[in-house]
């Protein structure tokens, strides 16, 4: 997961750096797709990271305490997707 928070680190550095040098503006909305490509690559990862931790690896958790990882989770893909 860190190498995922690198490499989007990475990206918005290069952004940076296009946007300091007056780039042309090709160059910057590939860096600023693929950098949105990253991003969404991670929130796929924590969404699945969450739901079998929290969600389906439950263990001694009771019903309620799922209901709440579940309501957690789907706030925030709501919000990522608002």
């Amino acid at each position: 997961m860190l190498s995922h928070v690198r490499r989007i680190r990475g990206q918005v550095e290069a952004i940076e750096r296009t946007l300091d040098m007056g780039s042309d503006y090709e160059k910057t909305l590939q860096l600023v797709a693929a950098c949105r490509g990253s991003l969404k690559r991670l929130m796929a990862e924590l969404i699945e990271g969450h739901l079998r931790f929290h969600v389906m690896g439950a263990g001694q958790e009771t019903l309620t305490t799922l209901h709440e990882a579940a309501d957690e989770l789907m706030a925030v893909v709501k919000r990522y997707f608002n």
